[in-house]
């Protein structure tokens, strides 16, 4: 059994603008989908927005500086859209531009890769008003974002992802109405699905051509599901959630096509070539994972599929997912087998949110957040030695943040954030991965 990585191997931590920065109307920022979302009533847990979220716009070096004392090679952060262009589109908003220059200057300087991902859900309200990703338009305005973007900063940074988790932002925003915009609809789903399909084919097709010595990718979501039960209808909901949730990004980029199970659906959809544009040779292969799920007919639901807890018994984080580092394991290996090929893999995201407790001596003893990160990242080595080229890892989250529509109710990171006052404290769980990302051995469990 491993304990070790390979030479080279990458560690990093993962954060997303709208979950940090805050700062929302400030410096000519427009407004996102997800403002939008969390000041309508009932939306978000308690009340909260990301408003002030963890104040990351005015606390960046501060923020920097701790990623320093961890030790990691690389750090994947996310652009907001409408930082930059505040309408979406037309006029640029340079003060947007010059944060993000003194970001990657700052993480540069730290010694400290920069990642980054152009879209991690927070749309331009201006373009939602505009049908937003029910809209083919929507394709062609984020690839522009995508040119001045990379034409900005790509002098410096070096990998780039179009999207994170697109099937969340599809599923959850366009499908079930629990993320922002809040639009519940299957067809309004798979036109989402489609329509940002088509926007990474030609924002991958706008960066190479802006330069070529970019390593470009995109960052999917595998969540293992199972059927709750032996009845047909439940065994039929699991294989249309895995097609519509774990495959519904993949395959068309990947393979050509889209799942079996949607194709008939969405071909109403498919202009000629689109599949070409969408299907764009990719640097690097990355995805986030945290649990599996069993899966029954949910008639409810607009794609008639719901999931349930775990099995009584089963250990679970304060998420309630499942912890089992063996979907992780088996995950990386069919990432491997029906996608990837030989191309580099990179987990982006993988971590567990846990109720912390800040004790009086002012140390935050996570134990179990350790523990399942030591379970996992044994995982990872597996899937090594079973000769998928896994290159790095990057945790959610270095910060507590703002977790959509559950607020600040669930905490993943690895610094404890006082909301009241900003205040970071590292946990015991980031001394355990500096302890790691310096060189030491995985001591596993």
């Amino acid at each position: 059994m491993a304990t070790s990585f390979p030479e080279g191997f990458l560690w990093g931590v993962s954060t997303a603008a709208y979950q940090i920065e805050g700062a929302v109307r400030e410096d000519g920022r427009g407004p996102s989908i997800w403002d939008t979302f969390c000041h309508l009533p009932g939306t978000i847990a308690n009340g909260d927005t990301g408003d002030i979220a963890c104040d990351h716009y005015h606390r960046w070096p501060e923020d920097v500086a701790l990623m320093r004392e961890l030790g990691i090679g690389a750090y994947r952060l996310s652009i907001a859209w409408p930082r930059i262009l505040p309408e979406g589109r037309g006029e640029v908003n340079l003060k947007g531009l010059e944060f993000y220059d003194r970001l990657i200057d700052g993480i540069l300087e730290a010694g400290i890769e920069p990642w980054v991902c152009l879209y991690h859900w927070d749309l331009p309200q201006a373009l939602e008003y505009r049908d937003g990703w029910q809209n083919r338009d929507t394709a062609k305005w984020y690839a522009d974002y995508a040119l001045l973007t990379v034409r900005r900063l790509g002098d410096r940074v070096k990998h780039w992802a179009t999207f994170n988790e697109p099937n969340c932002a599809c599923v959850k925003g366009y499908g079930d109405g629990g993320h922002a915009p809040g639009i519940r609809g299957r067809q309004s789903a798979l036109k989402a699905i489609h329509v940002m399909n088509l926007a990474h084919g030609l924002g991958i097709e706008a960066m190479r051509s802006e330069r070529a010595d970019l390593l470009l990718g995109n960052i999917f979501n595998f969540h293992p599901y199972e059927p709750a039960s032996e009845r047909e209808e439940d065994e039929i909901a699991c294989e249309l959630l895995d097609a519509l949730w774990n495959r519904s990004f993949p395959d068309p980029q990947m393979l050509g096509q889209y799942p079996e199970l949607l194709a008939a659906e969405i071909e109403s959809l498919v202009e000629p070539g689109d599949i070409d544009l969408i299907r764009q040779k990719l640097d690097y292969f990355a995805f986030n994972h945290y649990t599996r799920s069993r899966v029954r007919r949910d008639p409810d639901h607009p794609f008639a599929v719901g999931t349930l807890p775990s099995e009584p018994g089963a250990p679970v984080t304060d998420m309630g997912w499942e912890i089992a580092p063996d979907a992780f394991r088996a995950a990386m290996i069919a990432a491997k087998e029906r996608y990837a090929g030989d191309l580099p893999i990179y987990i982006l995201e993988n971590g567990a949110a846990f109720p912390d407790r800040v004790d009086p001596d002012g140390r935050i003893r996570d134990e179990a957040r350790i523990s399942y990160l030591r379970s996992y990242l044994g995982a990872v080595q597996d899937a090594i030695e079973a000769g998928v080229p896994v290159r790095g890892y990057f945790v959610w989250s270095l910060l507590d943040n703002f977790e959509w529509a559950l607020g600040y109710s669930k905490r993943f990171g690895l610094v404890h954030v006082d909301f009241e006052t900003q205040e970071r404290r590292p946990k015991d769980s980031f001394h355990f991965y500096a302890e790691l990302a310096h060189g030491a051995p995985l001591e596993r469990e």
